[in-house]
C-alpha cells in the first residue's frame, strides 16, 4: 500500500446506458483499495479538479468536454497524468430521423485523437472472442483467451497505441450509417494503451449496460437490463488491474 493518499477522478454520463449501475460498480473497486479517495462528476466540467488529481477513470457515451475543457486534459496527460477509459469514452453519437445513428468525425477531434480512437460503429450485442494481443503487459500477464458477450467496438484508429487485447470481425453493424460493412476480419482492438507526452491512455471497450429506461427518448421502457461483460469475474480482474494501471503500476 503507498505511503501516501492517491486521489482518482471519476466520470460517469451521457446517454443510453445504466450509468447508475456502472458508478456504482466502478466506486465499489476502487474502494477496495483503502488508500484512494475519490471524486465524482457526470461530465468533464470540473477539469481543473481531473487535473488535480493522480488519475482519471471515465464511463461515459457521447460526451465530449468542450475545447477548453480538452485542452486541459490534454495537458493533464502530457503532464504525467494517466487515464483509464471505459466503454463509450470515445464515442459521439447523432440519431437520426429515421432512427439510425451516425458518428460524425468533425466533433471533438483533439480529444478523440488524444484517446486514439473514435467508435464508428457495433453489430447486435452478441458472443466473440478475446484474444491476449500482448501477453507480457501487466494488464495481460497471466490471462488466457476468454469469450465474452458484448458490444463488440469498431473504432477509427486515429493515433499510434499498443494492442493489449483484440477481437476479430468482418460483418455488418446495421443502424450506424457511417459504417454498414466491415471486411478483412481484421484484429480490433478491446484494450490498447496509447502514449501521449509524459502520460498515458488505457482503453478498454467492453462494458457495456443498459437498465430499463435509458433508451428515452428513443423508447420508454427497454424490457430486458443488459450488463454484458459485467457478469464475468474476468472483467472485474481487468477492471481492477486498470486501476492498478492508473496508480501508477506497470
Amino acid at each position: 500500500m503507498p505511503s501516501r493518499k492517491i486521489n482518482a477522478y471519476l466520470v460517469t454520463g451521457g446517454r443510453f446506458h445504466d450509468m447508475d449501475f456502472a458508478r456504482l460498480e466502478i466506486l465499489k473497486l476502487l474502494a477496495e483499495r483503502h488508500h484512494i479517495r475519490t471524486k465524482t462528476g457526470n461530465d468533464y466540467r470540473d477539469v481543473d479538479g481531473i487535473a488535480a488529481s493522480d488519475f482519471l477513470i471515465t464511463y461515459t457515451c457521447d460526451l465530449q468536454p468542450t475545447p477548453e475543457e480538452t485542452k486541459k486534459l490534454r495537458d493533464y496527460v502530457a503532464g504525467g497524468g494517466r487515464w483509464f477509459a471505459l466503454h463509450g469514452t470515445n464515442s459521439v453519437l447523432r440519431i437520426l430521423s429515421d432512427g439510425s445513428c451516425s458518428c460524425p468525425t468533425d466533433v471533438a477531434p483533439e480529444f478523440f485523437e488524444l484517446l486514439g480512437t473514435q467508435f464508428m460503429a457495433h453489430p447486435p450485442i452478441g458472443p466473440y472472442r478475446v484474444e491476449i494481443a500482448d501477453p507480457n503487459h501487466p494488464m495481460t500477464k497471466g490471462i488466457e483467451p476468454f469469450d465474452t458477450i458484448d458490444e463488440l467496438y469498431l473504432s477509427k484508429p486515429l493515433a499510434d497505441f499498443h494492442v493489449l487485447m483484440q477481437t476479430r470481425f468482418a460483418g455488418e453493424a446495421p443502424g450506424f450509417v457511417d459504417a454498414l460493412h466491415w471486411t478483412g476480419d481484421d484484429p480490433r482492438p478491446v484494450l490498447y494503451s496509447r502514449k501521449f507526452g509524459k502520460g498515458e491512455v488505457l482503453y478498454f471497450t467492453l462494458g457495456h449496460c443498459r437498465g430499463h429506461y435509458d433508451l428515452q427518448p428513443l423508447a420508454d421502457f427497454n424490457p430486458i437490463i443488459e450488463r454484458c461483460s459485467w457478469t464475468q469475474p474476468i472483467y472485474y480482474e481487468l477492471l481492477r488491474r486498470g486501476i492498478s494501471w492508473a496508480e501508477g503500476a506497470g
